[in-house]
């Protein structure tokens, strides 16, 4: 971890959120290359669960919402963590991290004694209105999920969608998370990525589904490179399934902290839309209220767990072997010497063409060796060398990231070359 953190702060990828300031806890700011990162793993997403399939759209709710919302949905009496005070130093945990507790407890050679757990409420509030004093109090939203379920009405209303159908979101959570650590793991601002699934209200039907959206989101990032000794499922016991949740498992990444969650799969039932006051009207006319299978991710986990999974040491190199689907750029574009023109104007040449399709670095700071390096720490695929001899035959290097070999190739074939190997 202590590697990842280092990385992402030197190549741009993770940044401490107001850091000048010193910081707030559980809250991180994206660089440059995190940026990009992030809207790759959520482009591949959507794309994956909604440009290519005909059965799920998409919405994208307000963070603000009316109170209503949180009470109708429970989340006023039940989204709440327990609360234990360290008497010895009035540090606060949540009482169901026993690890955390137990860590802490040697800090004070055992002696550490405990308040009696209390709920606390995740929901972070906010105030609307121009008066202080008299202003409004509202709450952002501690899980995208409610948007769906408060667009239920208009999206079946607006479109062609029949049960079963899905709604896909992506978008900004919060919650006043009690021990926010882990860098990324576990923060007060976050984002998830979601699919509401509404089905008939059959019990059949729901396991069938429930099993399918298991596989199907596992199988997804096993697509995209996480090796599969690193993923596993996991069912949650009785006592620890949220409030709404009929039966629920996650996906666990086998992190250096542990098996962690960053991804539930959740058989909601009819609570949300029964909460709601929502139903469907089927094409025989009949009036049901359906059932929801949730995929609920993290991107900011997710994203953690893509950079764990991709980082490898080879003897001097450090390498970010990330799937180019969601590599921060894709391609980088060196000329040989910076103070040859020729070389240059050539190498500005092929950045500017490729860089319509793709997104590419471009680099002419030191010697060629530190720029693969960088690139190679960067998780950039291939690098594109413009040298004496790309002046003579119109050819380039082209060097792969995770094989370090080397190969020439005409300047007017790159693009097909790359795209072929980019999709």
């Amino acid at each position: 971890m202590d590697k990842i953190v280092a990385l992402c702060k030197r190549r741009g990828f993770i940044y401490p959120g107001s850091e000048i300031y010193g910081g707030l806890t559980g809250t991180w700011d994206y660089g440059p290359l995190g940026t990009l990162l992030k809207k790759n793993i959520k482009d591949q997403w959507f794309r994956t669960n909604v440009q290519l399939r005909n059965d799920v759209v998409g919405v994208d709710a307000a963070i603000m919402m009316n109170p209503t919302v949180w009470e109708k949905s429970g989340h006023l009496e039940a989204f709440t963590d327990p609360l234990v005070e360290c008497k010895t130093c009035h540090q606060r945990f949540r009482a169901d991290k026993e690890e955390e507790i137990k860590a802490h407890e040697k800090t004070h050679q055992g002696k550490a004694g405990w308040t009696t757990p209390q709920k606390f409420n995740l929901l972070v509030k906010a105030f609307l209105g121009i008066i202080e004093g008299a202003q409004d109090e509202i709450f952002l939203r501690g899980e995208i999920t409610q948007g769906a379920f408060v667009n239920f009405e208009n999206i079946v209303s607006s479109t062609r969608v029949k049960i079963p159908f899905g709604i896909a979101q992506i978008g900004k959570a919060f919650r006043n998370e009690i021990t926010p650590g882990n860098f990324t793991f576990r923060s007060r601002e976050f984002e998830q990525m979601e699919i509401e699934y509404f089905i008939r209200p059959e019990e059949k039907e729901g396991n069938v589904w429930f099993e399918y959206w298991k596989n199907t989101r596992m199988e997804w990032y096993l697509s995209l490179g996480i090796k599969k000794e690193n993923l596993r499922f996991r069912k949650h016991e009785d006592r620890e399934r949220a409030h709404y949740a009929r039966f629920a498992e996650d996906i666990e990444y086998k992190a250096p902290f542990g098996w962690a969650e960053f991804e539930g799969i959740h058989h909601r039932g009819d609570w949300d839309l029964s909460r709601h006051n929502l139903s469907y009207v089927g094409d025989d006319g009949k009036k049901f209220t359906p059932w929801v299978i949730e995929t609920s991710g993290g991107v900011d986990r997710s994203l953690l767990f893509f950079l764990l999974d991709a980082y490898h040491e080879e003897g001097e190199r450090t390498i970010l072997k990330l799937n180019p689907k969601l590599a921060p750029y894709k391609v980088a574009v060196f000329p040989l010497l910076a103070n040859k023109e020729k070389l240059v104007n050539l190498a500005r040449g092929i950045y500017d063409d490729l860089k319509q399709q793709m997104m590419v670095a471009w680099d002419e700071r030191g010697n060629i060796g530190k720029r693969y390096y960088a690139q190679d720490e960067a998780g950039t695929p291939y690098c594109v060398t413009v040298d004496f001899q790309s002046l003579e035959d119109k050819t380039v290097t082209v060097r792969d990231r995770d094989t370090a070999k080397q190969e020439r190739i005409k300047i007017t074939n790159l693009s097909e070359y790359f795209l072929s190997r980019l999709s």
